[in-house]
This record gives structure tokens, sequence and C-alpha cells, in this order.
């Protein structure tokens, strides 16, 4: 297991993190995952023995369960809080009332306390925002994150699911105002879906964010099961069929990755997360599973090399359509390299 510098920090994560969307199993959350308590436990300590020491969950996963079975879990097993990093997320709605959504200054101090409650800890190593919410000023959210993080309540903030411009908005108010900025983004990107190399991607290297992803499996197309004549009877995709994927140019690419993982006695999980643990921009691959095979199958991605020829072929079968101004500025630029 490798570790990376988070973002402009002197942060260290693994290169694999570990996504607990799977733990409990409440409300919408059922298509995702039901894992109990006692199967929790299993998947946290085989993913830490293998050298993962990086948490990801969100204050929504399953209504504030997955929270709870997390922070059990380090209890359960004996772990020392501080080998871990804990990453959760505010923005979604929490509760029926008009201010148990979103993020203002109320809500998100409202919910880090019940996060830290929920997960049994006086801390939280990263805290990111969910998504956008149009209906509060950047700066009201901005202002309270730093407070958590003056607090001591909060390490480091990051942000997820955000646009481009929304991501630099939010840095140029934290720079102006002396406010603590976003360290990390947490976005979806896999072989089948590479949309964020458009204006994401040269902005995380520009700001020096770090970069986790989401759904590198999107969202089970690449567990393997499926492809362009074979589908299963039951599975993820079948009962939740997100994130949104062109599937006839995955199947494409799913046929490459199938040929690679053959010729090199591995699977095509493992070819999909190893093709992202070598793009530059990545930091830490979140990785989730309902079963014990599953995490494990994950786990040797990390041993699983590419070549630059198998490299080539998959880029070349999943690159996305060059989009203005994308393709103008490349052209103009040729000769100011």
């Amino acid at each position: 297991m490798k570790y990376n510098l988070l973002g402009n920090t002197g942060l260290k994560v693994s290169e694999l993190c570990l996504g607990t969307m799977t733990f409990g199993g409440k409300g919408m959350w059922t298509s995702i995952g039901t894992l109990p308590q006692e199967e929790v436990d299993l998947l946290v300590k085989k993913s830490v023995d293998a050298g993962i020491n990086f948490i990801d969950t969100a204050n929504v996963y399953s209504e504030g369960l997955s929270e709870q079975l997390t922070g059990q879990s380090i209890r359960n097993l004996g772990l020392h809080r501080d080998d871990l990093v804990l990453a959760t997320k505010v923005r979604g709605k929490m509760g029926d009332g008009p201010n148990q959504i979103g993020l203002s200054r109320k809500h998100i101090l409202q919910q880090a306390d019940e996060s830290l409650k929920r997960l049994n800890t006086d801390y939280i190593d990263l805290y990111q925002i969910h998504g956008y919410d149009a209906l509060t000023p950047l700066e009201e959210t901005l202002s309270a994150l730093d407070n958590l993080v003056q607090s001591g309540k909060v390490r480091y903030i990051g942000c997820s699911n955000l646009a481009a411009w929304q991501i630099m908005k939010a840095l140029g108010i934290s720079a102006r105002e002396h406010l603590a900025k976003f360290v990390s983004l947490q976005a979806y990107y896999t072989i089948a879906g590479r949309d964020i190399e458009h204006e994401i991607v040269p902005l995380l290297a520009d700001q020096q964010l770090g970069l986790m992803v989401w759904s590198p499996l999107a969202g089970g197309l690449l567990s393997g099961k499926y492809g362009r004549h074979t589908a299963p009877e039951d599975g993820r995709r079948i009962n939740f069929d997100f994130p949104p994927v062109d599937k006839e140019k995955a199947f494409d690419v799913i046929e490459i990755m199938r040929e690679i993982a053959t010729s090199k006695g591995i699977t095509i999980p493992q070819v999909a997360l190893s093709w992202l643990l070598h793009q530059p921009s990545v930091t830490s691959v979140i990785i989730g599973a309902k079963r014990n095979d599953q995490l494990e199958d994950n786990l040797k991605a990390v041993a699983s090399k590419l070549s630059a020829d198998e490299l080539a072929r998959l880029d070349e079968v999943s690159k996305p359509a060059s989009i203005y101004p994308g393709w103008m500025i490349a052209r103009q630029g040729a000769d100011r390299k």
C-alpha cells in the first residue's frame, strides 16, 4: 500500500480508501448495501490489515447509521483513532425541517456535532461538503467550515461533486477572507467515465488539490459481470442504475479490459482500479464492498501494475471526446509549451 499526500498538505492517506456506503442500509441506501455491525467489523479489519488508513463516510449514508457503524467498528477492533484518517460529509437532507438540509451555517455546525457523536470521536480529519447548495452563499459555508477548523473539531476541509468554477470560486473566497480552504475534491472518475479530465483535473493540478475517486467501478458496471451481451440477473446496476454511463462505449472498454485481465491473470475490477491508480491526478480510490471476497479482490489492485502498452490501449478505447474550448486551447497552445 502506498501513501500519498492529500493535496497541498502534509497528511498522508492510503492510495485505497474504504468507502462505507454499504454499511447499515436504511431508506434509499438499502439498494447499495445492508451490512450489519459484525460484517462491517470484518471489512474494516481486513482493510486496515492491508494498510488502508483512510475511511470515508457521510452523514446521509443510511441516515447516519453508516457513521455510527463505522465509529463502533473502530472501537470494537481496538483501533487507534490517531492512526486513521476519517472523512465524512455534509449537505444532504437529515430531517423533515426546512433547515435540515444544505450548507447554511446552522446546518453545518449542527451536523458536524451529530457526526462527531455518531463516529464517537472528538475530531474529523476531512470534512467535505457533499455538493453545491445554490441557496447558501459560499462565504457563509466557508466561514462555518473555518469555524470548525479553528475549534479543532475538523482538521481539513474538502468538497465533492462541484463544477470547476465552483471549486475555483470557493478557493478564491478562502484566499480573500483568510479562511481554511478546500484541500481535496471527491469526484466520480472511472475508465468508463472520464468527464472530469476536461476541466476539473487541470484545476486540481494547478491548485494542488487532492482527488478522491468515488464509484471507480461505475456502479458495478466494471465488476466483470457485465458485457454487451451479458448481465447478471441481480446486482447493483439492476436495482440502482447509477451513475449514468455511456454503456455502448463502456462495453468497448470492458472488452479491452477483459483481454488485459485474462493475459495478466487478474480480474476486470483490478484492471479498472489499477488504471485509476496510474493516473497522476488521483490521490486515493474509494473502494466499497458488500462481501469479503469483493474487498479482497479490490485490495489486490495495488499490486496489479499495467504496462505502458496496456495503458495506451485503455486510454485509446476510453478517451473522452474533445470539447470546446479544450480543443481550441490545445490547438493554439501547441507552439507555447
